[in-house]
């Protein structure tokens, strides 16, 4: 079971207006992501890569009761009885999630609701404490992360695009062709603090404690790998050539019986296309490849002299800015690419009302001080970088967050997804899949 006795880590207290407005936010969306799931499949295919819709449903329950209702607050039952029994995600395997007496949709929904009551009931008047607003934001983002994994499910079950509802003010849903943007941009060397410091509001344990550590000055790409320069690759022979693929890769590529993306095709006159959710669309060349593992990413930088960036070489793209003769870092970071303003339409392609990636050079006010496009949003950019703990790490209240998968051989991503929320992304959040991962919203950005 996850547990509750670690504490709560320090935390900047929020206002519990804004607490709540983001539970009942991330809620709405995930709702709006699975009503219509539910209503056609209760449990779904049994795939390694998702989870029974039904028991994820139940599981967002649990996991806001578990660590709010029962480890904040003390209540000494679950708001549904055996709830840890059906949800548990540390104690329940993948695969006897299909098999478990869970209770109707009817049912799951109820506890749902009578979940978040209990916790906007809560809370105080004005601010809310620090360890509420640890838990608050801890579990909010864990739905959050939800939700983006009910967008891989339903790409990688053919679903119907979802309705979302309207967008709010300021977020518009069109996609526009704004064209390539190739190059690198120079970055000098220097001593950087990997990692989130006490200036991030929210931390998750694998951020922290921050690490020193010393850069050696690289090229990097303004922006991400394109289609069309991977189907250059494929057309080159790419999937055939064993000299570009390591071991590990190599192995996976023939199980997997690859000859490109996992979701493009080629039509009847040759043209490549691409699936995104229910639909085949013309592959369009100047948005970023995604849905690319670290695998294919790999043996795309060998075909093209290319390597991927470490994540110090990413953050530091992405969150320093030059001295003012251009010849070392200057000091500070950012918490975005463009400063500490949050995220808006106009710099970052999140929160999935676009439903798609936009092209590599839009959404030129997004730019880090480097003139690196869109490295928060649009795709996941893998990194060189094998998921590890920093010296001094701790776990913390939800101790399974990190701590289990240090030892997978997974690999770090940066930057966030079109489907990440913008409460989730800054330039220090860390995300982390195994190699083989070719369904998650992921494409690379590569340096000299």
């Amino acid at each position: 079971m996850p547990s509750t006795t670690l504490g709560t880590p320090p935390t900047p207290p929020r206002a519990a207006d804004e607490l709540a407005a983001m539970l009942v936010d991330a809620r709405t969306r995930s709702l709006a992501l699975m009503q219509d799931i539910l209503e056609a499949r209760e449990l779904g295919p049994r795939l390694a890569i998702v989870n029974p819709p039904l028991w994820e449903l139940g599981h967002l329950g649990f996991f806001h009761d578990h660590f709010a209702l029962r480890g904040l607050y003390g209540l000494p039952d679950y708001q549904l009885a055996g709830a840890d029994r059906l949800f548990d995600s540390s104690s329940i395997a993948h695969d006897d999630r299909w098999a478990l007496p869970l209770p109707s949709r009817d049912e799951t929904l109820d506890y749902l609701s009578r979940v978040q009551q209990a916790m906007l009931e809560r809370l105080p008047d004005g601010t809310a404490s620090a360890a509420q607003s640890y838990v608050y934001q801890l579990t909010t983002l864990h739905e959050d992360m939800h939700g983006e994994a009910f967008l891989y499910t339903r790409q990688t079950l053919g679903d119907p695009v979802p309705e979302l509802g309207m967008p709010p003010p300021g977020q518009p849903p069109a996609m526009t062709s704004s064209g390539p943007l190739p190059g690198d941009v120079a970055i000098p060397g220097g001593r950087h603090r990997l990692g989130s410091d006490e200036a991030v509001p929210f931390r998750f344990d694998n951020e922290k404690p921050p690490l020193a550590v010393e850069v050696a000055p690289f090229s990097i790409a303004r922006a991400p790998v394109t289609n069309a320069e991977y189907a250059a690759f494929i057309e080159d022979g790419g999937y055939a050539r064993r000299e570009l693929w390591s071991e590990a890769g190599w192995r996976w590529r023939e199980h997997q019986a690859l000859q490109g993306p996992i979701y493009w095709r080629r039509d009847s006159e040759g043209h490549w296309e691409e699936r995104c959710f229910d639909r085949w669309l013309p592959l369009a060349p100047h948005q970023p490849v995604v849905h690319v593992g670290w695998h294919e990413a790999e043996a795309w930088c060998r075909w093209a002299g290319r390597r991927l960036p470490s994540e110090a070489e990413w953050e530091v793209a992405a969150s320093r800015a030059p001295s003012a003769d251009g010849s070392a870092l200057a000091p500070g970071k950012r918490r975005f690419p463009w400063g500490d303003t949050p995220p808006d339409p106009a710099r970052a392609n999140l929160d999935a009302w676009r439903l798609g990636r936009l092209d590599v050079a839009a959404l030129p006010g997004g730019d880090s001080a480097f003139g690196c496009r869109q490295m928060l949003g649009n795709v996941w950019e893998w990194t060189a970088s094998p998921f590890a703990p920093f010296p001094g790490f701790t776990p913390e209240l939800y101790r399974d967050y990190s701590a289990p998968w240090f030892r997978e051989g997974r690999y770090v991503l940066r930057g966030g997804a079109w489907a990440t929320r913008s409460r989730l992304a800054h330039t220090s959040y860390r995300n982390f899949f195994t190699p083989d991962r070719h369904d998650t919203l992921a494409g690379f950005r590569t340096c000299a």
